[in-house]
């Protein structure tokens, strides 16, 4: 199930970090699924990364907003 953007505004920085770090692993994982044949639901693929983008834009923001203050 897709992040929701209320949710993701909610975590902190280190938080993010560590969610961004986490998916992305399992991105990995995914790929290498895809690529020996063993990937059930490929729409995992476009779920996951579409999640990581939300996060980072998050982070971006959060980060932007702490070197300006």
């Amino acid at each position: 199930m897709p992040l929701k953007a209320k949710d993701v505004a909610e975590l902190s920085l280190v938080e993010l970090e560590k969610q961004i770090r986490d998916m992305r692993h399992e991105l990995l994982d995914l790929r290498l699924k895809k690529k020996t044949g063993q990937l059930d639901k490929p729409h995992l693929l476009k779920e996951l990364r579409r999640d990581i983008a939300r996060l980072e834009t998050t982070a971006s923001a959060k980060r932007k907003a702490v070197v300006s203050a």
